[in-house]
């Protein structure tokens, strides 16, 4: 091969080799690139996760009145918790299955911050059964009575407590209500009687004779239930009017049915 073409040749041959050469070197730079981003990327997460400023140690809530700020944010599984694992909805939910609590909004904002706010329902009657009491919701809900309550209409169970045995044979009563909701007609029916007669502070309840009243002159009055209590006081009333003016005490007054009313009087 003559020497022009030898020298031709050899220029050919390293042109080909100066893009490949390009290509690894361009290949090996995007490696050590991708390498160093994550190794940025992983220090970072390290950091973060090392930062004590970045976990959810204050934990204010709002709108809370009887049930403790500490219950909630207790039940709300944050305290303590990274933001970058905390799940807001998660903990809203748990929020809400705190007897009492109507619903909650949970918000969280960057480094650290949280926000709890709840609605609580509001009791407006105490249930009584033996030595436990429970608040009434407006939805007729029983939840455990969380502090003294003034002011709120007394309704007394007069249904047998349920018993557990123990090993021994002893019995105790349970921490459960009998009932978990209290019928409408009940709860309409007290509110009321109490609403027409401010004076009563307590009522009794039976299944089978609905809300009674312990009459201040010493005797008991049975008035059922449902919302036309005010027909059947005048009813009662009537009742007691008259006995007195007979000369007769009554041992009780039946206007559970208000059409066909009964009574024992002495």
């Amino acid at each position: 091969m003559p020497k022009t073409a030898r020298h031709r040749h050899r220029r050919h041959q390293q042109q080909a080799r100066l893009p490949l050469e390009v290509a690894k070197s361009v290949v090996l730079s995007a490696r050590w690139v991708s390498l160093a981003l994550l190794s940025l990327c992983i220090y970072a997460l390290y950091l973060t996760g090392m930062n004590e400023d970045f976990y959810l140690t204050r934990i204010p809530v709002e709108g809370a009145i009887s049930i403790s700020a500490a219950e909630i944010a207790a039940n709300s599984g944050l305290a303590g918790m990274h933001v970058f694992a905390a799940d807001s909805s998660e903990a809203a939910n748990r929020i809400a299955q705190v007897p009492g609590i109507i619903s909650a909004v949970v918000t969280l904002e960057w480094p650290n911050q949280v926000h709890i706010l709840v609605q609580e329902d509001s009791p407006i009657a105490i249930w009584i059964e033996g030595s436990n009491q429970y608040w009434v919701t407006k939805n007729g809900r029983l939840i455990p009575a969380r502090s003294q309550t003034l002011g709120l209409l007394l309704i007394e169970s007069e249904l047998p407590p349920k018993l557990t045995e123990e090993a021994v044979g002893e019995t105790k009563t349970e921490q459960q209500p009998d009932i978990a909701f209290v019928p409408q007609s009940v709860l309409q029916g007290a509110l009321q009687l109490r609403e027409m007669r401010p004076a009563i502070e307590k009522l009794y309840y039976r299944p089978s004779n609905g809300l009674s009243y312990q009459d201040d002159r010493g005797w008991r009055v049975y008035f059922g239930t449902g919302s036309d209590m005010q027909q059947k006081l005048v009813v009662y009333e009537t009742i007691v009017d008259t006995l007195i003016e007979q000369g007769l005490t009554p041992v009780y007054v039946s206007v559970s049915n208000q059409e066909k009313p009964y009574y024992l009087a002495q």
